[in-house]
């Protein structure tokens, strides 16, 4: 029988997953050069699908292409967390305090909460965190606010591996999830929220002190649509 070689297509996904898993986990290290015949030698495959893949994680924020330097992990630091978390401090709690004033179910968060308490590995634990976010925000009922965070999202996993590698601070952000959740839960909406808000801007805080001035304006933005709700 003869065989059917994968579609490029394919084996362009699986590569790109396997990249992202690389750098989302930190075997990939931000600065490290990822050169197109070793990820293709690693993964048996030609250099196309390394190549595409490699675009698209540029275009996600992941990677950055040099002319002079080919192709690295984006390195993280106080700028970077800045404008990320500053994305997500507008966006995501609102996005939780609608999804709770809908009603939405909140079954994946919790999922997501009891897979990170049960990881046994930062790996697991960090992959875990996203999904639970994801799934706070995603019932929000507007897809585009939900695209939106989504753009972000692996950029935000970029910026928590490198603050975790440094400082490992999950037991503290366990309890927080735990507390947004059982607020979202009770169907307070505008806690849940602040809940949120105070989680996203003290971990940047703690990660990247360089960067409080985005918490001080994401709280005064907060305050401002609290005072106009």
């Amino acid at each position: 029988m003869t065989s059917v070689p994968t579609p490029i297509p394919s084996r362009t996904q699986y590569v790109l997953d396997a990249i992202k898993h690389r750098i989302l986990t930190g075997q990939l290290t931000p600065g490290q050069a990822l050169v197109e015949t070793e990820l293709a030698a690693q993964f048996g495959v030609s250099k196309t699908p390394v190549r595409e893949a490699l675009k698209t994680l540029a275009g996600t924020g992941l990677v950055v292409m040099s002319q002079y330097k080919g192709v690295t992990v984006r390195m993280v630091d106080a700028d970077m967390a800045r404008e990320v978390y500053d994305v997500r401090l507008l966006l995501e709690p609102e996005a939780l305090r609608r999804a709770v004033r809908r009603g939405a179910s909140l079954d994946a968060a919790r999922t997501a909460l009891t897979r990170a308490d049960d990881a046994t590995d930062t790996a697991e634990r960090s992959l875990a965190n996203r999904e639970f976010h994801r799934a706070l925000y995603l019932p929000c009922g507007n897809p585009l606010l939900g695209r939106m965070l989504d753009e972000v999202r692996d950029q935000a996993a970029l910026v928590s591996a490198v603050a975790w590698a440094a400082s490992p601070s999950w037991e503290r952000e366990a309890g927080e999830h735990r507390e947004i959740l059982r607020l979202a839960l009770e169907g307070d909406a505008d806690g849940a929220a602040r809940a949120l808000h105070a989680h996203i801007a003290s971990f940047v805080e703690r990660a990247f002190p360089q960067a409080t001035d985005l918490t001080d304006r994401g709280a005064n933005q907060a305050a401002n649509q609290e005072g106009t709700a």
